[in-house]
């Protein structure tokens, strides 16, 4: 059985701004983290699921964030992120996705 990798090393940064102590949680980004594992094989522990070149990781967690925002329907909200915030009128499917990466290499 494959064991986590060993930490590396860490780095501080300051950031700036007056966070409200009460509301601060790790909770949503915990859960994020908990959807994206669930979601894509390749953040799952300990798994030979992953990346192979840095430009597919990026290029898949850009689809994974486009899909989760705009084509797949919040429980509690009952509709995507973006119809929730007001970013667009309709659910998108798969060929919205498409076309949006056929007009990205279009414009390259």
């Amino acid at each position: 059985m494959p064991s986590p990798g060993e930490c590396c090393g860490i780095s501080k940064h300051r950031l700036l701004g007056r966070p409200i102590k009460s509301l601060v949680s790790t909770s949503y980004v915990e859960k994020h983290n908990q959807t994206m594992r669930q979601s894509m094989k390749r953040f799952a522990r300990l798994t030979a699921g992953h990346s192979k070149k840095i430009d597919n990781h990026v290029h898949m967690v850009a689809l994974y964030t486009c899909w989760y925002n705009f084509a797949r329907i919040n429980s509690a909200v009952r509709m995507s992120p973006a119809m929730a915030c007001g970013l667009e009128q309709r659910l998108w499917d798969i060929g919205d996705i498409v076309k949006l990466i056929e007009a990205s290499e279009d414009s390259e």
